[in-house]
């Protein structure tokens, strides 16, 4: 007689002999291993596998994950849907320290937050939660944002004293920047509701062309010493 696979919810149910939404949250919090494997889909079949019930499970419901990912200049930055394939298994951060556990629930419906300039790279934002991606975008002119620009060409001689000024662009007036030298040929902006194009306009206007731009921080949150292409967890509660 033929054995057909069983739901891994139900599977777990016939051996801790628990409820099946206890099941489910548990399977679903990364509790669950098959044959040695975390399988967090309770629809999951299985036959003759060794399903087992991890030591420290939990019934605590799993929070929905936010993640920052060093964009590399390879990929269209304008296309956030191709920079959530960079974010898998594999591309995690050896360094990430939040002890968050790796699950594929964290992998889908990753919403994009605040978009990096055209042409740059560097730090962006993926969250699950709905409030926290309401949150970056409603304070977007409270969150600093921190760039490094590696320029070329001469600076006009008062150049650095205009970049710290109000500048305009088609006779608006833009959020005004706190701009530093970071060594001879990179410029560290610091700025508040940055417009589209602004870094590379502000750039222009004092004689520099932008070669290379990266975006470093968002508020409280540094890229620090995240690999491009790799990402790493955001604790929950450090917002930005």
């Amino acid at each position: 007689m033929m054995v057909e696979p069983k739901r891994l919810a139900k599977r777990l149910i016939e051996i801790i002999h628990c409820s099946r939404s206890e099941a489910e949250k548990y399977i679903e919090g990364g509790w669950v291993l098959v044959d040695g494997e975390v399988v967090d889909l309770p629809q999951f079949k299985v036959l003759d596998q060794k399903v087992e019930l991890h030591g420290d499970a939990t019934l605590e419901p799993t929070l929905p994950a936010t993640i920052i990912l060093n964009m590399p200049e390879m990929y269209d930055l304008e296309s956030p849907d191709l920079a959530v394939k960079l974010i898998t298994p594999e591309t995690r951060s050896p360094d990430d320290r939040t002890g968050i556990r790796t699950l594929k629930r964290h992998f889908a419906r990753l919403l994009p937050t605040i978009p990096l300039q055209a042409g740059a790279t560097g730090l962006m934002v993926f969250t699950q939660d709905g409030r926290i991606a309401h949150r970056l975008q409603k304070n977007d002119n409270k969150n600093e944002q921190e760039y490094i620009a590696q320029v070329s060409e001469e600076i006009a001689p008062d150049g650095l004293e205009q970049l710290n000024e109000v500048m305009k662009r088609n006779a608006w007036s833009l959020p005004v920047a706190k701009v530093s030298w970071q060594n001879e040929d990179r410029l560290r902006f610091v700025l508040k509701n940055v417009q589209p194009g602004q870094i590379e306009f502000m750039c222009k206007e004092v004689g520099l062309t932008v070669e290379v731009l990266m975006r470093i921080r968002i508020g409280r949150v540094p890229m620090a010493k995240l690999q491009p292409g790799q990402w790493r967890y955001l604790l929950d509660g450090k917002l930005f």
